[in-house]
């Protein structure tokens, strides 16, 4: 079949569990916490992300990029969840897919930031894990594409961990800080992922 029909939407209110974390859409009960992650981690996440407004981080801005969540997760064309510690529930950052294509493509990039307080204890891995496995096993995909800055050292290490290859840079890819800046682009493929599954087994 050339055109393949788009997955229900439960896949697309999923929560997911891997090792310490667990994944799940956010809610506006969410945005304190939310809000308070952002700024505590304002100078850790500027230099990989696109720099955000103080208007973005209000409590109305939070409420439209839900709707627009919701909106993509009803089409089937994105899902973006909030990462927590499983074992207290702190909020420790978000993952998207997004771009998700389906018939002959069957593709989505994937997305991720921890806030300051969480990296390095292998809370972003095991978001990624989470998020791997639910692309490939529940939404049906047959590629994961990811980028990263050649500075960010320690995304390189996760998505490399994770079973990512590295395919090439992409130059002036995204508007990072104020600036346009190459990354390097990653892919991991069902095959990929069924390799290192039966590996694990």
């Amino acid at each position: 079949m050339l055109f393949a029909t788009e997955p229900s939407n439960p896949a697309f209110n999923p929560v997911l569990v891997h090792e310490s974390v667990m994944l799940r859409r956010g809610a506006v009960t969410d945005y304190p916490a939310w809000l308070a992650l952002r700024e505590e981690s304002r100078e850790h996440l500027t230099a990989w992300e696109e720099s955000w407004t103080t208007e973005q981080a209000t409590l109305s801005a939070f409420k439209r990029r839900l709707r627009t969540y919701e909106r993509d997760a009803r089409r089937g064309g994105g899902l973006s969840l909030l990462v927590f510690r499983l074992k207290d529930n702190a909020l420790a950052g978000g993952a998207t897919l997004t771009n998700i294509r389906y018939g002959a493509s069957r593709s989505g990039i994937l997305g991720y930031w921890i806030g300051a307080p969480y990296t390095r204890q292998g809370y972003g891995a095991a978001a990624v894990a989470a998020m791997k496995t639910h692309a490939f096993e529940r939404l049906g995909l047959n590629r994961l594409v990811a980028a990263c800055q050649p500075e960010n050292i320690a995304s390189q290490k996760l998505l490399e961990g994770s079973g990512f290859a590295r395919e090439g840079l992409a130059r002036d890819y995204l508007k990072i800080n104020g600036g346009w800046r190459d990354h390097f682009i990653y892919a991991i493929t069902a095959a990929d992922y069924r390799k290192s599954e039966q590996s694990l087994s």
